[in-house]
């Protein structure tokens, strides 16, 4: 995915020359079961960045998690015609992302012992690439360093989370699902959402005064 994802290579759809650009997704997902693969591009590059940013906050590596996403949309493309649509897309797609982030962040702490990662890299730009960061609006560097400082403290908390409880404050307070979009991606009932999301934000807030010297 350094320069877009591209999950077409070998894959036996036909591409329509149709511009598909303006389709819901509903639409987009109809064509792609009938063999336009142009909509399954089109949904992948409409959803890419949003399942990049998920996975990263799951695996807290880049490159790692672009492999979670490219193995997500290749798998979402062969299974395309079992989706019955009971979710929207997105949803559906944040599932399969998901699940692929834990398994592959289950092999880098088997393959490692450990996942080895630095909150000081360079956050990656340029051409065909993703960043996870948007331009600040501040008005000094001061300010722009105490942002950024504080951004890296509320990270690094949240990676310090169990799996059950990162996600779940992922999905809702990074990525604003909804209660019942999270329920049906982490297949849970709505009440364990909101006691997990709960006890994240606590579990959060009380690093977060840690790490600033608070207690």
């Amino acid at each position: 995915m350094q320069d877009g994802t591209n999950i077409s290579e070998g894959l036996s759809y036909n591409v329509e020359s149709r511009d598909t650009s303006s389709a819901d997704d509903a639409d987009l997902v109809t064509s792609a079961q009938q063999g336009n693969l142009a909509a399954f591009e089109t949904l992948v590059m409409r959803h890419q960045r949003k399942m990049l940013n998920i996975a990263f906050r799951l695996i807290n590596d880049y490159d790692e998690a672009c492999e979670a996403v490219q193995d997500a949309f290749v798998s979402a493309f062969m299974h395309l015609k079992k989706f019955r649509r009971e979710a929207k897309f997105a949803t559906w797609m944040t599932t399969i992302t998901i699940n692929f982030s834990k398994n592959r962040l289950k092999h880098m702490k088997n393959l490692r012992g450990r996942i080895a990662f630095s909150l000081d890299e360079p956050v990656r730009g340029g051409k065909g690439q993703l960043e996870f960061d948007p331009p600040s609006s501040a008005p000094s560097a001061l300010v722009t360093l105490e942002q950024r400082e504080m951004q890296q403290k509320v990270q690094s908390c949240i990676k310090t989370l169990d799996a059950v409880y990162r996600e779940v404050l992922i999905l809702r307070d990074l990525q604003d699902f909804s209660y019942d979009e999270i329920r049906s991606i982490l297949n849970v009932r709505e009440g364990t959402v909101k006691s997990r999301l709960s006890r994240a934000r606590e579990l959060v807030k009380e690093c977060l005064k840690h790490s600033m010297g608070e207690l």
